[in-house]
């Protein structure tokens, strides 16, 4: 059984996120989403609220699992789940270089496991988890947001601020 992990802070989910999910199952036979929550860093979500707003936000399906995992510890953390491959998402050619970086690392950490890369389409992929909260606060701020983010999430980030 071929599978993959896909990492990310997902604070908060886009659709960017939602796409990387999609291509990931079909790619492989299971795919554990994995929401990083690092002890040193300021999140807006607490880790259950992006799980929840994650799990809102999906399809459900037998061959994805949503998981949380401390994510300074990724090669480890895709070795205890048995994964064969880590699946990284790039949102402009800028990425490619510490994409370079980090497949270079996690080969010589576990080169059982394959770190893959996939582009979302430019117009989900522009924005970040760290640009959308970046875009929140000013006067019109929900019609740009909106574009990038799932239902579920865009009503959470309404109703917080």
């Amino acid at each position: 059984m071929r599978t993959a992990v896909y990492a990310g802070s997902f604070d908060p989910p886009t659709n960017g996120h939602l796409w990387m999910i999609e291509r990931g199952l079909e790619l492989f036979d299971r795919l554990i989403v994995a929401i990083g929550n690092n002890p040193s860093k300021a999140y807006t979500f607490t880790v259950e609220r992006r799980v929840k707003l994650l799990r809102e936000s999906v399809p459900s399906c037998e061959r994805l699992t949503i998981d949380h995992f401390d994510n300074r510890f990724l090669v480890d953390y895709a070795m205890t789940m048995d994964a064969h491959y880590i699946l990284r998402g790039i949102r402009s050619p800028d990425d490619y270089e510490y994409e370079r970086v980090m497949r270079h690392i996690n080969s010589d950490m576990a080169p059982q496991i394959t770190t893959t890369f996939l582009m979302p389409p430019r117009d989900i992929a522009e924005l970040s988890s760290s640009m959308v909260k970046g875009l929140i606060g000013p006067q019109g701020w929900e019609e740009i947001v909106r574009r990038y983010v799932p239902i579920p999430v865009f009503e959470a980030l309404s109703h917080d601020t």
